[in-house]
């Protein structure tokens, strides 16, 4: 493939849990039953409408002292806000960027597909500043959160749409459950909503005393969705039942000293948060460089792992017990949860990784960040 000379390829070579769930005791729905099943949701019809140049780098380009990274992407003009890989391949990457850009290009040779403009629009809708946004897993519907509360689901690409109407705060973090029928939705006032999509009722609210005291930041839920695990602003992570809406337990990580001021306070912030797949292990990352990993089965802290800066975001391999983070010193970072020991990192952005996302095995990170910059880099361990 020919390239012009500014776009060259780079390739770097103590609590118990208060309720026993049975985790074999759920609803099994098929794909094709929860599609057929929002067919029959009442949407309200919504008003809507329906260039290839490669951005590589040398290794000459590069500013990094180290740079672990087998490809670097260059187009975005601003920092890298956000990346995802394709569900069926995992081999095409989607960034979003603070030039107001969207780029779908390949992660083997980093050729672009397509940038995401008006050309190649096939809906749009406006709404209020956009806090999240999720995919439905069986079907065409897509969620989102607004600055303004509400949660929107559209179908695509004919625009249907239906509201849901939250506190009067921002809905800052989301999770459609496996069943693919309920979300799970955390606002801007600590509060906790489970919704069913299908009827656009709340199912069950969570607030108060055993609510969060700050801004909801993460969430995730386990493989069966009977379990919700949220962050926030408040330095706490609660554990959820998505059948009757009890918090199970809440964990933080103990200060030896007292967080005096704002910034202190603010430090102990969690910042995303997961389950692992093999094991009764959860995580939990705070913005003062903390990854905890807590015994699900006891609620007792296992292993404190430190980075040295802030910890922007956490990943589970979905087959081992290996958790990712990365954070605002722009480092990949593997931990082994069973030791607590680091097993990797991988090095090579200037400034701080703002998001990352695992492939399906797990060989591969790729990453966005706020040099302008997402790289992709081949994880390596001995075991696999």
């Amino acid at each position: 493939m020919e390239n012009s000379e500014e776009d060259t390829v780079q390739l770097h070579g103590d609590e118990e849990i208060i309720e026993v769930i049975d985790l074999n005791d759920t609803e099994q729905t098929t794909t094709d039953d929860l599609a057929e099943e929002l067919e029959d949701v009442d949407f309200a019809e919504a008003e809507g409408t329906a260039d290839d140049d490669e951005g590589w780098e040398t290794e000459d380009e590069m500013e990094a002292d180290q740079d672990d990274s087998e490809l670097t992407f260059i187009k975005h003009t601003g920092s890298v806000f956000c990346v995802s890989l394709d569900p069926v391949t995992n081999n095409l990457a989607i960034t979003g960027g603070e030039d107001d850009k969207a780029y779908v290009w390949n992660v083997i040779d980093g050729e672009v597909v397509f940038e995401c403009t008006a050309k190649e629009e096939i809906w749009s809708f406006e709404v209020g500043d956009l806090e999240w946004l999720q995919w439905h897993p069986c079907a065409p519907v897509l969620l989102a959160g607004t600055a303004d509360g509400n949660m929107w689901m559209w179908k695509i690409p004919s625009g249907e749409c239906k509201t849901f109407q939250g506190p009067n705060c921002q809905a800052t973090s989301g999770k459609i459950l496996p069943d693919g029928k309920r979300a799970m939705v955390g606002y801007e006032d600590g509060t906790l909503r489970l919704w069913d999509l299908k009827q656009g009722n709340t199912i069950h609210v969570i607030k108060g005393y055993d609510g969060h005291q700050g801004p909801l930041t993460s969430m995730e839920c386990n493989k069966d969705g009977t379990l919700v695990l949220t962050g926030s602003t408040d330095g706490q992570a609660k554990l959820i039942n998505t059948s009757t809406g009890k918090v199970l337990g809440s964990f933080s990580i103990e200060n030896s000293e007292e967080k005096n001021t704002m910034e202190e306070q603010d430090s102990i912030s969690v910042e995303s948060v997961g389950f692992c797949n093999v094991l009764p292990l959860i995580a939990v990352a705070y913005l003062d460089g903390t990854l905890a990993i807590y015994d699900l089965t006891t609620q007792s802290l296992r292993h404190r792992c430190k980075h040295d800066v802030g910890i922007v975001h956490l990943q589970w391999e979905q087959t081992s017990a290996v958790v990712a983070t990365c954070n605002l010193g722009g480092v990949v970072t593997l931990w082994d949860a069973r030791s607590g020991n680091m097993v990797a990192e991988y090095r090579g952005h200037t400034a701080e990784i703002l998001d990352f996302t695992l492939n399906r095995d797990a060989s591969m990170a790729v990453t966005a960040g706020g040099d302008h910059k997402a790289k992709v880099f081949c994880l390596q361990r001995p075991d696999r």
